[in-house]
């Protein structure tokens, strides 16, 4: 009971006030001007051109990144699932991406990597120019003509590990026996990873990709700090905080909130269902 107590305080009465200001006029610029709209804010919200633009790139930017950070997982998690000197150290240096913090994530992407005078990137570019005597080599300004794919390359690189470590403990949870089988029956590694391994990991592959799409939809870090939501990067989060701390206008930016609550639930139930039936697989 204290227990739920504490979470219904600490959580739901939170959001239910947030729902009662989603349903109010309230813009601190006009502070006289405070009564109940009704559902005019939501009809604002789904009428906005430019937040029309802002669920688009948060759906573009969610399927691409779950879906490359999965690819490239499943392609580490194989090869971190064979024994070699040194796995150990290996997993280690492959997990490290993801517990860097993230707006220490997307600063590092934009001054030490990306960036057009000292980057990483351009300097190698510089370095293999110069290799075949060139003195013009490209030198790309990366958040401006790519900005959307520069986030992305950084939430990639920082997503990968956690679908490594779902897929890695997937593979290690293979029936031996079916592989023993088909090894016996003829069948090559290909085959045994299309027809027993692919099964065996799809569970996983659902939970890796519901929980990425619940996280990267809720992303504001790397939008924030690497383009501050300009050239069309702004995503929902980053369209919530421009309209509560620059619009200040409250009720709009509590009926934002509340979409994008309401699509993460939706999105967290399938992960729910994943775990769930991951559970009734081992019992």
């Amino acid at each position: 009971m204290p227990a739920l107590v504490f979470v219904i305080i600490m959580t739901q009465l939170p959001f239910a006030t947030t729902i009662v200001i989603s349903f109010m006029s309230w813009n601190a610029l006009r502070p006289n001007e405070r009564g109940f709209a009704g559902f005019g804010n939501y009809a604002q919200v789904f009428s906005d051109s430019g937040l029309r633009s802002s669920v688009f790139t948060t759906i573009l930017l969610t399927i691409v990144v779950v879906g490359v950070s999965l690819v490239l997982g499943l392609l580490i998690a194989l090869l971190l699932d064979r024994h070699f000197f040194g796995r150990g150290v290996v997993r280690t240096l492959m997990i490290a991406p993801f517990l860097v913090v993230p707006v220490a994530a997307a600063l590092l992407w934009k001054h030490a990597i990306l960036n057009p005078s000292y980057g990483l990137i351009n300097g190698v570019l510089t370095w293999v120019w110069g290799l075949f005597g060139s003195e013009n080599p490209p030198q790309v300004a990366w958040l401006t003509q790519f900005p959307l794919l520069s986030i992305e390359a950084a939430l990639i690189w920082q997503w990968t590990p956690f679908m490594m470590l779902i897929l890695l403990a997937g593979l290690q949870s293979r029936p031996a026996e079916a592989f023993e089988a088909a090894k016996m029956d003829g069948a090559s590694a290909v085959q045994a990873f299309r027809y027993i391994t692919l099964p065996h990991l799809r569970r996983y592959i659902e939970l890796g990709a519901t929980l990425g799409a619940i996280f990267i939809v809720q992303n504001f870090d790397a939008v924030f700090t690497m383009t501050s939501g300009a050239l069309g990067t702004a995503n929902l989060p980053y369209t919530i905080y421009q309209t509560f701390f620059v619009r200040q206008d409250y009720g709009l930016a509590a009926a934002q909130g509340v979409i994008v609550v309401i699509g993460t639930i939706i999105v967290a139930t399938f992960a729910l269902r994943s775990v769930s039936s991951l559970l009734k697989e081992e019992s």
